[in-house]
């Protein structure tokens, strides 16, 4: 039989997408995004929440179209896979992370998006006017799942 590597997520960024380039060229994009899960204390009857934290890895082309749309606080949903990489660190340690290497992004909507931004007269979003705090992530309901 064979295996399932599959990541589905539902949440917001917690940066703007960081676009760098390999030394063959090929485009790269890392940013991180939040999930969240309420619930109520059984004991308590206190609203309890956790978020996670995930680290996205997106290649090639989507990297680059996305650049301009991908900004803190826009809320999306991702499909990928999981891949864990290692290395060796300056002081000779090995370190590893685990990322989502992402194969499709949806924007959800919602408050935050980039077609929100102002464009600056040479045809790139402003993205000064316009910093401010990501609003707070928001309960799901069964609408907000989209599958």
């Amino acid at each position: 039989m064979g295996s399932v590597n599959k990541v589905l997520l539902l949440g917001r960024l917690g940066q703007d997408i960081e676009l760098r380039y390999t030394p063959n060229g090929d485009a790269v994009g890392n940013c991180t995004m939040a999930t969240s899960e309420t619930w109520k204390d059984k004991g308590t009857g206190e609203r309890k929440e956790r978020t996670e934290w995930h680290r996205l890895v997106i290649w090639g082309r989507r990297a680059e179209g996305l650049k301009d749309y991908l900004l803190k606080g826009t809320q999306i949903y991702v499909e990928g896979r999981l891949q864990t990489r290692q290395w060796e660190a300056k002081d000779g340690g090995k370190r590893s992370t685990t990322e989502i290497r992402v194969d499709n992004i949806e924007f959800v909507g919602g408050a935050r998006n980039a077609t929100e931004r102002p464009v600056s007269s040479d045809g790139h979003q402003d993205r000064s006017e316009t910093q401010r705090e990501s609003p707070p992530p928001q309960e799901l309901t069964e609408e907000d799942i989209p599958f």
